[in-house]
């Protein structure tokens, strides 16, 4: 059933992971994901089109399993946290989600620098929440790439020992507002 005007959805943050994957050394990726984000965007379900995309990552929630690590990643070295406590996606406008995918282009920041970056969305479902709140809830399902050096965060990139390569993994429930 569609909907003739464009709705406010907020992220719900119990039902919102922002994830990513990273070379270590060549044995294997590590999985990672920030425990504290928070966000908003427009979808319109007759023009199939989202806008107006707010999502902000605390960057000291990153959480990788390891203590020590975890704690490198907030530093200089990487994720410089206490400078620059937050990492923004900002998008404007995507391609309509024809058969439930598009892609959606903004800019994302990091250590305060922006640069342009496409993501892949999936529509999953949209319709009224089955128990507790019961609002029109959608779900989104998010994935892209970039490399961490375009973000001057070049650390142990030349030696191999962690990968360039950032793979982002978004996965997000909304509710209208």
């Amino acid at each position: 059933m569609g909907f003739s005007e464009p709705y406010k959805y907020v992220i719900d943050p119990e039902h919102f992971s922002v994830g990513f994957l990273v070379d270590h050394i060549g044995y294997a990726k590590v999985l990672g994901m920030f425990r504290k984000a928070r966000g908003d965007f427009i979808f319109d379900e007759e023009t199939l089109e989202l806008g107006e995309i707010f999502v902000s990552i605390e960057s000291d929630s990153i959480f990788t399993n390891h203590k020590k690590r975890d704690a490198h990643l907030r530093g200089s070295d990487f994720l410089n946290s206490r400078e620059f406590p937050e990492i923004i996606f900002e998008g404007q406008n995507s391609e309509a989600l024809q058969s439930r995918a598009g892609i959606v282009s903004g800019s994302l920041m990091i250590l305060g620098k922006s640069l342009p970056i496409a993501l892949d969305v999936i529509w999953n479902k949209s319709d009224v929440y089955p128990f507790g709140h019961k609002k029109h809830t959608i779900g989104l399902s998010i994935r892209g790439s970039f490399k961490r050096s375009d973000y001057d965060m070049s650390y142990a990139v030349s030696n191999g020992w962690v990968g360039d390569h950032i793979e982002l993994i978004i996965e997000l429930e909304a509710n209208r507002e």
